[in-house]
């Protein structure tokens, strides 16, 4: 018995070994593409290390400890480029949240059993499909200043007066926010629709007997149950949202204009990028690692912490 017993468990190592063997790819991969990158630029962060323009030669690296994070908060506008990146998300995240929840609760609900769902789920899922770039340009070409363009030729059509949205400050962000809420909406409609559709639906029929209207089973009952999806979607559009580069970038010809109402922290590093000036890009590349991991942290404790509140409000 001991004899067999051994024999089994040596099988099973032999054969766990190979699990070790198939994550070899993805570790290797992630160390020279992901973590030495990351703790490459956490290290030339502390280090003056740019290119002049008028020489073909590298300053540095020599070592400066914090002046880069300095430079970043006294001699540039970091964080009124962070202030147009939250605005620019939250103008989207807030239309994309609630229609996706819409169209979720909508192609999930047994009662209104809608037809031919798939069709448009296929729909709207296509402009995720996209790339941003190409999905840019044309918004780029659409909403074009001159007076020859689809969007002023409607108009002008129609008898309005030719508009200028990417020459106001509200123009631009609107064009941006709408951008990126046709990019990602369908996305989360999917996400919301896979939460929905994993609900007991034995609890919902129980609220219908009880008489309880459907606005009411929908924040009552359904919102509580998914929250664990809402705030995995939350999240990783925030951290999107932060690192919101190639919409702008396209739109404005990296230029962030009217008045850099546009330029996001993303633009301004790649600003520095371009310019060789690996120093401040690495400070800047850490600051907005710290920004995605702290936002992501409120956000998290927030809602986990209504959520415990909420059950324990439910046991007492």
């Amino acid at each position: 018995m001991a004899f067999g017993k051994a024999k089994r468990k040596s099988k099973m190592v032999s054969y766990a070994k190979w699990g070790y063997i198939f994550l070899i790819p993805f570790v290797a991969a992630f160390i020279v593409f992901q973590l030495y990158p990351l703790f490459t630029t956490f290290y030339y962060s502390f280090f003056e290390y740019f290119k002049p323009q008028v020489s073909d030669t590298f300053v540095g690296p020599n070592f400066v400890g914090l002046e880069n994070y300095k430079t970043l908060f006294t001699n540039s506008k970091i964080l009124v480029y962070l202030k147009n990146t939250v605005i620019m998300w939250i103008l989207g995240f807030i239309p994309q949240i609630i229609i996706s929840l819409l169209f979720a609760y909508w192609f999930t609900n047994n009662r209104l059993n809608l037809k031919r769902t798939g069709i448009f789920k296929s729909i709207i899922y296509m402009p995720n499909l996209i790339m941003a770039s190409a999905f840019a340009m044309l918004m780029f070409s659409l909403f074009s200043n001159s007076d020859t363009g689809p969007i002023n030729s409607i108009l002008t059509m129609m008898g309005f007066s030719p508009i200028r949205a990417l020459d106001t400050v509200g123009g631009t962000w609107g064009v941006v926010a709408l951008m990126n809420f046709m990019m990602w909406f369908g996305n989360t409609t999917i996400l919301l629709m896979a939460a929905m559709m994993g609900l007991n639906y034995s609890l919902i029929e129980a609220a219908e007997i009880d008489g309880a209207s459907q606005l009411q089973i929908f924040f009552k009952i359904t919102l509580p149950l998914i929250k664990p999806v809402l705030i995995y979607v939350l999240i990783t559009s925030l951290i999107g949202g932060l690192q919101m580069f190639d919409v702008p970038q396209i739109l404005t010809n990296g230029k962030g204009s009217p008045n850099n109402s546009a330029m996001t922290v993303i633009m301004y590093l790649n600003l520095n990028l371009t310019s060789r000036n690996y120093g401040v890009a690495g400070a800047i590349s850490v600051f907005m690692f710290v920004i995605c991991s702290v936002f992501s942290l409120i956000v998290y404790y927030f809602f986990s912490r209504n959520s415990a509140s909420s059950s324990l409000r439910k046991k007492v």
